[in-house]
């Protein structure tokens, strides 16, 4: 009898009269390279020391200078969608990751997960017989599946990852992340009074994988992908490493911005004759600024600084850990950002960054008295448009935005074996999708037409590998589209088409721009009313690639996608009565109740041994977020609206043994009530003056409090002492997201 399998031997009555046959394990061959693709978030084009910052990347410019720096390098312009890109080789929209990974809008290009008729790198490296790991942020998997409950499919070790270590969201708290490993959650192995920091955990992997890998299977190449936290806010950072960048930016972003262009001009990092562009609407002059928004704002850069010095600290630990185990020769480097420098700290910076999602608006004034905390753990801050815009240099707008500014990155490849010229540069035009079949030329690998019986989306991207012993050679990708929340560009062939999309507005009124990009690099001189018939021919094959690329229709949401209402097509639908029955693991935001903005009520049914306290259900972090807990036998709610705690305290002491507790939280307006309900009746009453519509990126837990407590009264995890048989949670209103505001008050829009 034989297997399932196909066998090459020969079975007979006896082994006398057999030959047996062992087929051979996958293997790309003895001259296949270990590949370690660097992703870091948020990262501008300028702000690497290597692209022309003094920002300290001692260990990133090392990297450059054993290998190439490429000038001219492409992205999209958001997380998510530069993954699906970066991961398959195809484009964003193709594969079904037009935005976020939390949004699913009932169209092809928006699935909340890459198509599995485009196998990532990583499912066609297995394949061919390559140990895979992925550490760090993933973002891929809709929002609604990335829980315990699954399922599985789209998580890391679903899309051919071996082993994982990170978080599933888009962001996380540097010193209290939401951890999985593999395909279950974790805890930090440290607390940040203990020294953890995310960055330095993920390192630890990093090089833990690697070195089980290699030690156990040296015969084995390896493909680690490595996506930081970093730079996303919030920008976090050790003490010590925030000390060291005390008024190093007090002369503000103009002088900023005028310094490292001047040194991208004395490095070449941009070409002859480019110009800085001028300041974006919205950008004041830095000597306009009053003390308070000077002072806020040059913090909130240093948080920054702090926090890019820290991680590349990090990578000069991988480095060395990786030429320590005596890999360097044979290991191919790839290090790149997912888009330009962000937006989303405003005008003005926030200390935490989930006051823009709920309209509010925080002025310097305000914030000024809190600086003391930016960059720390009790902070979840970005900085404002000013310093996003250095950070560009020498482009125009950010990160969201089809300009240059939001998809123009540093890449630098290290490649021991072909790269002669360490410390060269590379002016040829490339995009994110070319990364994958660059390393599929490395490695001599093809991949396949047809993948576990799914006929596969074609390749939309060409290897550069041309490019290493051939600085002055004609790129060979000449036409590439750009689209993002209606913002739109096409490049061909050194000019480039641009539009920058007002959200709400029809489509048809949008402008376009044109510039000669290769002789223009920062879009300074619009062309568009010199050139009309160049700037029509353009758009028109615009519209032919969203046609062939599966842009349309075009969607100009963002924010308003984490709105409650779209939970109602989710298996998480906002009237759905969730029902909570400890031991439970840490849950997702997008995967809990969506209790911010709504009205709701909740139910704890215990069993409480006299003097058990402890907490019943929290949601967020010391940050911003919600607990109901019990403490010294009263039952206790404290809503934490960014540091302003609502504290509700029962009137008397809670029941032992069995009992029923609870709260019914009660929207009006922009506020709303809270009532402590014990066996049924109800209690305490606290009003809250503002109700927070997106309350954390951390979602709940049941029966502790998960990361940074939410309370100051007690220390995480403060696990109930008692018995949980249920914690039930019912939505009974609806409200609004307060963050479409929130982008109208601050002149942010969809820019």
């Amino acid at each position: 009898m034989t297997g399932p399998e196909p066998f090459g031997g020969v079975i007979g009555r006896t082994l006398a009269e057999s030959t047996p046959h062992f087929p051979e394990r996958p293997h790309p061959g003895d001259d296949a390279p270990n590949v370690v693709l660097i992703l870091l978030d948020d990262t501008g084009f300028a702000q690497l020391g290597c692209y022309g910052s003094e920002m300290a990347t001692p260990n990133i410019d090392r990297l450059a200078a054993d290998g190439l720096r490429y000038t001219n390098f492409h992205v999209t312009p958001l997380c998510s969608p530069t993954r699906a890109s970066l991961l398959t080789g195809r484009d964003h929209h193709t594969v079904g990751m037009r935005g976020l990974s939390n949004f699913n809008t009932g169209f092809p290009h928006m699935r909340g997960h890459v198509s599995n008729h485009a196998a990532t790198v990583a499912e066609v490296l297995r394949d061919e017989g390559y140990a895979t790991f992925c550490v760090g942020k993933w973002h891929l998997c809709p929002m609604e599946d990335a829980s315990v409950a699954g399922p599985f499919d789209q998580w890391p070790l679903g899309r051919g990852f071996e082993r994982f270590y990170g978080f599933m969201e888009g962001e996380t708290d540097q010193f209290h992340p939401q951890l999985v490993h593999d395909n279950h959650p974790v805890d930090p192995p440290a607390t940040p009074d203990e020294g953890y920091h995310l960055t330095e955990d993920l390192v630890d992997r990093s090089l833990r994988f690697v070195n089980e890998s290699v030690s156990i299977r040296p015969d084995r190449p390896f493909f680690l992908y490595l996506a930081l936290g970093a730079m996303h806010a919030p920008h976090q950072a050790p003490a010590e490493y925030l000390e060291r960048w005390r008024g190093r930016f007090d002369d503000g972003w103009d002088v900023a911005r005028e310094r490292w262009f001047a040194r991208q001009v004395e490095m070449g990092i941009v070409p002859p004759g480019t110009e800085l562009a001028p300041r974006n609407p919205g950008v004041d002059p830095w000597d306009s600024l009053d003390e308070d928004a000077r002072r806020l704002a040059a913090r909130l850069q240093e948080a920054f600084a702090a926090f890019l010095e820290h991680t590349d600290d990090q990578l000069g630990r991988l480095f060395a850990g990786l030429d320590r185990l005596g890999l360097r020769d044979d290991t191919v480097v790839i290090f790149l950002s997912d888009n330009g420098a962000s937006q989303e700290g405003g005008p003005f910076g926030v200390l935490h960054e989930m006051k823009f999602f709920n309209g509010i608006l925080e002025t310097p004034a305000e914030a000024v008295a809190h600086v003391d905390e930016i960059g720390g753990p009790h902070s979840h801050a970005n900085y404002p448009w000013g310093w996003a815009q250095a950070g560009n240099t020498p482009f125009k707008w950010y990160k969201q935005n089809t300009h240059e500014g939001g998809v123009h990155v540093p890449l630098i490849v290290r490649d021991p074996r072909r790269i002669t010229d360490g410390g060269g540069l590379r002016d040829q035009f490339h995009h994110v999708t070319d990364i994958v079949p660059t390393i599929y030329d490395l490695a001599g690998v093809t991949p396949p037409a047809v993948r576990l019986g799914r006929e596969q989306i074609p390749i939309a991207g060409v290897p550069f590998t041309y490019t290493f012993g051939a600085a002055d050679a004609p790129s060979t990708r000449t036409v590439q589209y750009f689209e993002m929340v209606g913002h739109r560009a096409l490049y061909e062939d050194g000019w480039k088409v641009v539009t920058r999309h007002e959200g709400g507005t029809p489509f048809d009124d949008d402008v376009w721009e044109l510039y000669h990009v290769a002789a223009d690099r920062s879009e300074c001189h619009d062309l568009a009313a010199e050139q009309p018939d160049r700037v029509e021919a353009m758009v028109a094959r615009w519209w032919e690639e969203a046609e062939a690329k599966g842009v349309l229709p075009l969607d100009d949401r963002l924010i308003e996608l984490f709105g409650s209402r779209f939970r109602d097509r989710s298996v998480h639908p906002a009237d759905r009565r969730y029902v909570y029955r400890p031991p439970l693991s840490p849950l997702p935001q997008q995967v809990g109740p969506a209790i911010g903005g709504r009205s709701w009520d909740l139910r704890a049914t215990v069993d409480r041994p006299p003097g058990a306290g402890g907490v019943l259900f929290a949601v967020g972090t010391g940050n911003s977020g919600l607990t109901v807990h019990v403490m010294e036998d009263h039952l206790v709610f404290d809503y934490n609206c960014f540091g302003d705690h609502h504290v509700a305290r029962s009137s008397g002491p809670v029941p032992t043994g069995a009992t029923v507790l609870g709260v019914d939280f009660r929207r009006d307006g922009r506020g709303g009530t809270a009532t402590l309900v014990v066996d049924g009746e109800p209690d305490a009453t606290i009003e809250i003056p503002r109700v927070m519509g997106v309350i954390s990126s951390i979602g709940p837990s049941v029966g502790f409090d998960h990361g940074s407590p939410v309370s100051d009264a007690y220390r995480s995890p403060n696990a109930f002492a008692g018995t949980i048989d249920s914690v039930e949670v019912q939505l009974v209103g609806r409200g609004g997201l307060g963050a479409t505001e929130a982008a109208e008050r601050m002149g942010m829009g969809t820019q």
